[in-house]
């Protein structure tokens, strides 16, 4: 049991500063936007304490909302989590991860490599009792009321098998339930078809294991959905394995660029379109909003003993500060302590079903 963090009035957000794609100005340039935003939020950064401190006394961050953790190291894009795992000690993502597991943060934010930061974050904080394989989860934007749908596993591990969705889906319920205030989620489990016989074999006896798992878990299963049911209102969480879900986010991303490209270059085709885009300017922020990764970057490592956020790595200030928000957010809400709880509370039930399936050949 790790000490909690102190009692200062603020939500304590450890950042590693070094991760990302384009270095630490612009996770600094991120912090510096969530600073002013959010006076309940304070940080911890790690890096090289002498660069740090010139790129948040460039930014302007208030006084006092950074305390600055010195690591020469840094986890590149290239590096095998095997390798960090080893060496990385004095790497700033390491560093970062440590601030959480000794209580001093309550959450961790990185842009770093996605690997080698889950591999720590095993390591270092360890998985909550009962689970087997952690997930990434993301926030995809939907018709939903809630305006988001759920999606895990993106990235964490490129496998799953059916117990291993069958606990995605728990993870991904109470993610919604505690994050989204769903009181009983839809959950869908993502498939090249909703007819029952499609679909590999792990896939079939996940739905079996998820379908008799949901009453007792406080959830609707609404069976397989498509591709095209990810940003649709058939569900709120979407469970998939790691590969697929991966696949399907870049999608997403690419998919969203491309449309802001081809909106910018329809309105700038003549002066008539050029007014046209005056015109509609409000309505246009508000479908830029709404489809901008940007806004809802932050995935979120479920099932550990900690909240651990990975930003996209190519993020930009905006991204980061999302990344930050959703740290804030959660820890706010308290949903480790809940997660665990719900987790420690259904990992021995989840065992009965998936053994009486197993046993009645489902």
């Amino acid at each position: 049991m790790t000490a909690q963090p102190e009692q200062t009035g603020k939500i304590i957000i450890s950042v590693d500063a070094m991760g990302g794609d384009a270095g630490p100005g612009v996770v600094i340039a991120g912090i510096a936007k969530s600073a002013r935003k959010n006076p309940d939020i304070g940080f911890i950064l790690h890096g090289p304490e002498d660069e740090l401190r010139k790129l948040v006394a460039k930014r302007r961050v208030p006084e006092g909302r950074v305390v600055f953790r010195d690591c020469p190291d840094v986890v590149t894009m290239e590096d095998k989590p095997s390798h960090v795992v080893r060496n990385g000690k004095n790497t700033s993502m390491w560093s970062a991860l440590e601030s959480v597991r000794k209580g001093e943060a309550h959450g961790a934010v990185s842009c770093g490599n996605t690997g080698a930061l889950m591999a720590l974050s095993m390591m270092r904080l360890r998985k909550l009792p009962g689970v087997n394989r952690p997930a990434i989860a993301i926030l995809w934007p939907s018709r939903n009321p809630q305006g988001f749908n759920v999606m895990l596993d993106v990235g964490a591990d490129v496998r799953a098998d059916a117990k291993d969705l069958l606990q995605f889906a728990l993870m991904g319920a109470s993610y919604a339930r505690n994050g989204m205030a769903l009181t009983r989620p839809r959950i869908g489990l993502l498939n090249v078809g909703t007819e029952e016989h499609k679909g590999r074999a792990e896939l079939k006896e996940a739905h079996a294991l998820i379908s008799d798992f949901a009453e007792q878990a406080n959830f609707d299963f609404v069976g397989f959905v498509e591709g095209s049911d990810i940003p649709g209102d058939k569900a709120d969480v979407i469970v998939t394995d790691g590969f697929t879900g991966n696949v399907a986010i870049k999608t997403g991303e690419g998919t969203a660029k491309l449309i802001g490209d081809l909106l910018r270059e329809a309105f700038s085709y003549s002066p008539l379109s050029r007014l046209a885009s005056v015109l509609a300017i409000t309505s246009l922020q508000r479908l830029k909003k709404r489809i901008d990764p940007r806004r809802v970057n932050g995935g979120v490592f479920l099932g550990l003993n900690g909240t651990v956020i990975k930003s996209h790595g190519g993020a930009d200030a905006t991204g980061v500060s999302a990344a930050i928000k959703l740290a804030f957010t959660l820890a706010q809400s308290g949903f480790a302590e809940k997660l665990a709880a719900r987790v420690a509370s259904t990992a021995d039930l989840a065992q009965d079903v998936a053994q009486s399936a197993s046993q009645t050949g489902k």
